[in-house]
């Protein structure tokens, strides 16, 4: 495996950037589509069943499914990264609109009149008050979909797209010498999970700095 990954450095390092691409920036797309759904849900009651429904029904479309789908949907080649954004996107999406809408739900009422009565708006409430002492459990569901996504991401590889599911198909095509690419892409996946999920929390805990202050308590 050593020597695997010492000749073939340059192309592992590309294959894990690539991964850690498509693992974080569908996310971050699917966290800024989710936000106003997740507002929607949380401020209306009637509207938290269906858009929560709909959301849980996305995540059941398989993957591989999905990504042969969607360029006959958006119209772009079978090949094209794009259908891998946008397929992460709506699983994101899935994942992140009851988070969203559970975590604005645990703001307390009395902290709501609170912020109304010191004349915050509606909008400044959200950004303000509302949002920030969301975030822990927005990020307890973004933690979810990302380490998702790193699994997910792998299955890109029969559409075409280069990332550290590379490997497995590369090891599973030899006829010697298979494990070190399939073992080096499990590694890799593996760390790069941890990796995320702990940048995350880091940056959950940057966002949350009176969490801090009450545990010094």
């Amino acid at each position: 495996m050593i020597d695997y990954w010492s000749s073939n450095q340059a192309e592992i390092w590309r294959l894990l950037w690539s991964h850690a691409w498509l693992s974080v920036v569908p996310v971050i797309i699917g966290l800024v589509i989710a936000l106003p759904l997740g507002w929607v849900a949380a401020r209306h009651r009637w509207a938290y069943p269906p858009l929560v429904g709909i959301a849980g029904l996305l995540y059941t479309i398989p993957s591989l499914a999905l990504f042969v789908a969607l360029p006959g949907i958006l119209h772009t080649r079978i090949l094209d990264v794009t259908n891998v954004v946008v397929a992460l996107t709506v699983y994101a999406v899935a994942l992140l609109v009851r988070v969203v809408s559970d975590g604005l739900t645990s703001v307390s009422a009395d902290t709501l009149q609170a912020a109304t009565a010191m004349g915050y708006r509606p909008a400044g409430r959200f950004f303000a008050v509302e949002l920030p002492l969301a975030v822990p459990v927005i990020a307890a569901g973004v933690r979810v979909a990302t380490v998702s996504n790193v699994s997910l991401v792998a299955v890109a590889t029969f559409v075409g797209t280069a990332q550290l599911g590379t490997l497995f198909t590369e090891g599973l095509s030899r006829t010697v010498n298979q494990l070190p690419p399939i073992l080096t892409g499990i590694l890799l996946s593996l760390v790069l999970a941890l990796v995320l999920d702990l940048l995350i929390q880091l940056a959950t805990r940057l966002a949350t700095p009176w969490r801090r202050a009450e545990v010094r308590r």
